[in-house]
């Protein structure tokens, strides 16, 4: 057994490098125009086989490194359906720099139609930052892009949507990292010339040597400019969520002066930078008569929860007032649950 052990040991390891070399030559491999679809091997010891898709797009003329990243939850559908219209579209022969797309981060999760985690290995991707090389399937699916594909960006694009369960406003969102203040003036005026509504800044509080979890959270960590896209809700495909994607993204491309001319927002973005969350403390059946993107009063019960005989076992209460950016929205709580996060704008948080 420790002869069998060792050689899949070896032959792991050799897969580790050839997926550092292939990605590292596709980059720097100076022909330009080029595109080319990468299928990175991902396996594990428990039996797990899969691959990390990443297609690099070289334009003309040489420029910074743009990566944009769909599906770290299988299902959430509007970013992955996005991103596969945005790789049919940009002109090769318009582009300037360099664009990488992960187009489905967790096939696991996307193909069994899980939301949240990878039932291959009961890993959420989006809290598995910066992985491990020698761990489950979604671990060194982390490792992969925290040892490849992050190092190589300039910008940093994690494109997310409410889950199965969550209603949600449209967002663009960043970490408020003072320690990279350049990183992070980036990614605050890319953020208000996207197009969106609402501009939403997040505290770091995290130290360099502490696990980030969140994936464009690690590349915050890693000194890129990283920032992230909510936009999409429910579990289905709407198509004005993936329109305001692609908007935001070519927007944010044009800005980078990497592909067209940019395009003043019409209106000034809401900006927000304050966040609570309302959790639950009990299983039951979930009820609320509020949405995404209603404002509420300190002190107003925003739902509560039932058991299944329909005794009332748990309300919420909203502990501020502010605008609800995303919440649950079907009927099925647990305890721990998110069951709505409220935000506003704080000036002593700037």
């Amino acid at each position: 057994m420790l002869r069998v052990t060792t050689i899949i040991i070896i032959l792991l390891s050799v897969q580790m490098l050839f997926t550092q070399k292939t990605i590292e030559e596709t980059l720097e491999d100076t022909y330009r125009p080029v595109k080319k679809n990468l299928r990175i091997k991902v396996e594990d010891t428990l039996g797990n086989n899969g691959f990390l898709p990443v297609s690099i797009v070289k334009g003309k003329k040489e420029g910074p490194t743009f990566t944009i990243v769909a599906g770290v939850h299988g299902f959430e559908y509007p970013p992955i359906i996005a991103t596969q219209q945005l790789m049919q579209e940009i002109n090769i022969d318009s582009l300037t720099g360099t664009l990488v797309f992960i187009p489905i981060a967790s096939r696991g999760s996307f193909y069994n139609r899980t939301p949240f985690k990878n039932p291959e290995d009961g890993v959420n991707l989006n809290g598995a930052f910066p992985g491990n090389k020698d761990g489950s399937i979604t671990q060194k699916t982390a490792n992969i892009i925290t040892k490849h594909i992050i190092p190589v960006s300039d910008v940093f694009l994690d494109i997310h949507c409410g889950d199965a369960p969550e209603d949600l406003l449209p967002f663009i969102c960043y970490y408020n990292n003072r320690s990279k203040p350049e990183q992070t003036q980036l990614a605050k005026e890319l953020s208000e010339t996207s197009g969106f509504g609402y501009v939403v800044s997040y505290p770091y509080t995290i130290s360099d040597e502490e696990p980030a979890k969140y994936m464009f959270k690690q590349a915050v960590q890693d000194g890129k400019t990283a920032l992230s896209i909510e936009s999409g809700k429910l579990g289905n495909v709407q198509e004005e969520s993936v329109a305001l994607i692609k908007k935001g993204v070519y927007s944010m491309l044009a800005e980078m002066k990497m592909y067209g001319k940019p395009v003043k927002p019409t209106k000034t973005p809401i900006r927000l930078n304050d966040q609570v969350y309302i959790k639950s403390n009990k299983q039951g059946i979930f009820y609320s008569s509020y949405n995404a993107g209603d404002t509420v009063q300190k002190g107003d019960v925003v739902g509560y929860t039932t058991d299944e005989f329909g005794v009332l076992i748990e309300e919420y209460k909203a502990s501020k007032t502010g605008i609800i950016l995303y919440m649950l929205a079907t009927p099925p709580i647990n305890k721990g649950d998110t069951v709505m996060c409220l935000s506003s704008f704080n000036p002593e948080n700037e």
